[in-house]
């Protein structure tokens, strides 16, 4: 077999199957069989034709997991047949973001499936330095290790320690990620979602308080669950405007806050409150080697399950089909991973 079965978004709103070549790994590459892609909510505003940072057309699915079945030449660290999971952010390894060991934020970054090609097919060449082995853990679960590191960035960008009082707002995958990571660093945790169905799911799949922001007595109900106090630490997963713009608002004085989510626009918040908090405010991009280490590592001792964001299973052969009323349209999605 020389060519494989490649899902390809043409232009937003079409996606179309195309036959490619199986591609050969180059001296610093391995070649894998994909086995599962988790769908993040970047192909989901690329299909819509709302990503920033993106042109068409493309190969969507940076949530991989795979079997290496080839390696280049200059490849040493993985053997044949081992599992493996994407590590999906190509870095120039030049710029000073880079030399300062911020991979994640590198000035040329490209991300696979979002600026070159990536999983929505049945092979992939990938750069050595970009895998992660991973034997051992569920392929479905696998898949999962990539937002669950956007996650853990963000919790350390947090710099999250036990006992800490964090406020994670978002119930979406990267939310559940970081509630259950924070979580299993020891902090108290409560999670804000004005989705009813997503606040069950917090409360069946992570055991945790979940509030509806939304709620009149929202700020009550906050303090309540922190002993009458504000959040000493939010992390914003939401990428919406408005819950962004009031995040100031929930922070005790000397409180912090990290925004892992992402809208297009401006934030605008009271710089009088901002200053007299003395806020620590930052954003939180991507995520680097050390976080899918310690993803992995949470995995192998039970502290991080598929269960606590994955919703839905598709197959491959019927993505094209599926993907519109199953995958964008579908109001109870939280996180859905492709089979192979």
């Amino acid at each position: 077999m020389t060519t494989m079965n490649t899902l390809i978004c043409e232009e937003p709103k079409k996606l179309i199957w195309a036959q490619r070549n199986i591609p050969l790994p180059k001296k610093n590459e391995a070649l894998i069989k994909i086995k599962t892609v988790g769908i993040c909510g970047t192909d989901i505003h690329a299909w819509g034709g709302n990503q920033p940072f993106f042109n068409y057309p493309r190969v969507l699915g940076h949530e991989i997991c795979g079997e290496v079945v080839a390696v280049g030449e200059n490849c040493h660290a993985l053997r044949v047949g081992q599992q493996a999971v994407v590590i999906p952010y190509v870095a120039c390894q030049q710029c000073p973001a880079c030399k300062s060991g911020k991979t994640n934020c590198c000035e040329a970054i490209s991300v696979i499936g979002v600026h070159q090609d990536g999983g929505f097919c049945e092979y992939l060449a990938v750069p050595e330095s970009n895998l992660l082995p991973a034997e051992g853990i569920d392929p479905e679960a696998a898949a999962l290790i990539e937002p669950f590191a956007i996650s853990a960035h963000a919790v350390r960008r947090a710099a999250v320690r036990a006992g800490d009082e964090v406020l994670v707002v978002g119930a979406g995958p990267i939310g559940l990620g970081a509630a259950a990571i924070a979580q299993a660093d020891g902090a108290r945790v409560v999670v804000a979602d004005t989705s009813a169905a997503r606040r069950e799911h917090v409360a069946a799949c992570l055991n945790l308080p979940a509030l509806d922001p939304a709620a009149a007595d929202f700020t009550d109900q906050l303090r309540g669950q922190f002993g009458g106090v504000l959040a000493q630490k939010v992390i914003d997963a939401t990428g919406n405007q408005h819950a962004m713009n009031n995040c100031v608002n929930l922070i005790r004085h000397g409180g912090c806050i990290v925004f892992v989510g992402l809208f297009k626009g401006d934030l605008h918040f009271s710089d009088p409150e901002f200053h007299k908090k003395e806020t620590t405010m930052m954003g939180s991009r991507n995520a680097t080697g050390e976080d899918f280490t310690k993803v992995g590592r949470l995995m192998a001792a039970g502290k991080l399950t598929a269960r606590m964001m994955l919703t839905h299973r598709y197959a491959f052969r019927e993505l094209a089909e599926v993907y519109e009323p199953g995958v964008i349209n579908n109001r109870r999605l939280i996180k859905g991973v492709i089979t192979f």
